[in-house]
């Protein structure tokens, strides 16, 4: 394997939530051999990555540098960074018809609870928010530790969405 970073697109709707924390694990535990990205179908105007999940990820002691919400666009704009593998966060991102990848990456659904959509008082949604980052760890983890000659797309593809029959 070369020394070039895969490089992961973490969707969701609104790019506020899942896929920051996605984006940010990924960038955190990748230890260079992955570049995360994180995009949305539908950000909204002036879109923002949630308050929780910027104090979820600070409080874990992972970087929020960087982050903020965008369209899936971008990414399919001449002189974006090809990538490698796209994995949709949320169930309504899996479901909407998708810009085309340069260079067909492989793609793979990871599901999660929106924490934000917590009812309760602030630790309860605070909670939330810090319990979806423990789920997407686990993933992230597994992505990490495979080894070089497992990083090809079809291979890295069948694993990817095997993991996400097998929920953190």
């Amino acid at each position: 394997m070369s020394h070039t970073p895969l490089n992961v697109l973490f969707l969701c709707t609104h790019n506020s939530a899942r896929s920051i924390l996605s984006e940010a694990l990924l960038n955190h535990l990748g230890q260079g051999r992955f570049k995360a990205y994180s995009a949305g179908s539908h950000p909204r105007e002036n879109q923002q990555p949630h308050p929780l999940a910027l104090q979820a990820l600070t409080l874990t002691g992972l970087s929020t540098e960087g982050l903020y919400s965008k369209s899936w666009d971008v990414f399919a704009l001449p002189g974006a960074p090809n990538m490698d593998l796209v994995i949709t966060v949320c169930d309504n991102a899996a479901g909407e018809a998708c810009p085309f990848w340069p260079g067909q990456p492989a793609t793979a659904h990871w599901g999660y609870a929106d924490p934000s959509a917590q009812e309760g008082n602030a630790e309860q949604k605070r909670q939330a928010f810090v319990q979806t980052l423990h789920q997407i760890r686990h993933r992230v983890e597994l992505l990490v530790s495979l080894p070089p000659n497992q990083l090809d797309r079809l291979t890295l593809q069948q694993i990817a969405r095997e993991w996400a029959q097998n929920p953190a």
